[in-house]
């Protein structure tokens, strides 16, 4: 049984990482152990911050796609790889533990870190792409298994590869982000759904504090540009980093 308390605790976090979701992404690394230190179980967490994680995306999305910043028709077939990348690794959590992605992760963390703080790329204006929209679409479906699988910074993930293969400025790399980060959440949500991993009614409260964060961020985002997102992205990432390998070796 949830506790009274847990329901307004979580719809408070969920603005929060709503608001990171939109600019930088890594939201879910905070979310994720304020649910598990709440008391619930590791699978039921999972998949009820899914819920969240898809009313926020999809918020900031929205709001991307208003501003120009989204070329959704033509990144449909990378979507529907990611959607399916993200349900199979929502199906492959259910039967494997995922510990042995506990360090993985943050290093992982940390070179997108290195690579916003070093690269002279993290700009809004659109570089050489070094893979086309094609080429991109097994990345893209690697990291919707990922998200589906684990999912803490699939975000982050998401806007440095675009930055990096895609030559996308930083802005619409983390307005595409958004589509893409929709598209995973929604494929491992029918997963976890279908396996009653959800807690509906806490999954919906988080879902409304998540879309209040990620209309907050996607507009900041909006407003101030690469500018903005390029050291929440930075403080993201290292702040998460350090936060996991703590939580790996502390262990």
């Amino acid at each position: 049984m949830i506790e009274p308390w847990v329901y307004p605790l979580l719809t408070a976090v969920a603005v929060v990482t709503g608001f990171i979701d939109a600019i930088a992404g890594g939201g879910g690394l905070i979310m994720m152990p304020t649910m598990l230190w709440t008391g619930l179980p590791p699978h039921l967490a999972l998949g009820t911050n899914k819920v969240q994680s898809l009313a926020g995306t999809t918020t900031a999305a929205r709001n991307f796609l208003r501003g120009g910043q989204i070329d959704w028709r033509a990144n449909l077939p990378t979507v529907a790889i990611v959607f399916a990348g993200a349900a199979l690794g929502a199906v492959v959590v259910q039967t494997i533990k995922p510990e042995s992605l506990q360090l993985i992760v943050p290093l992982l963390l940390l070179a997108a870190a290195a690579y916003v703080i070093f690269s002279p790329r993290m700009t809004d204006e659109d570089a050489h792409q070094r893979l086309s929209r094609r080429g991109y679409a097994p990345v893209g479906g690697g990291i919707g298994f990922y998200d589906g699988f684990f999912g803490p910074g699939a975000g982050s993930f998401f806007v440095t590869s675009l930055v990096a293969l895609r030559g996308l400025g930083l802005t619409r790399a983390t307005g595409t982000t958004k589509l893409l980060n929709a598209a995973s959440n929604l494929g491992s949500l029918v997963v976890f759904a279908a396996g009653g991993k959800v807690i509906w009614l806490l999954g919906l409260c988080m879902a409304a504090g998540a879309m209040t964060g990620g209309w907050l961020g996607s507009h900041f985002a909006l407003k101030h540009g690469a500018r903005a997102i390029r050291p929440l992205l930075i403080v993201t990432s290292l702040a998460l980093t350090g936060r996991l390998i703590w939580g790996f070796f502390s262990s």
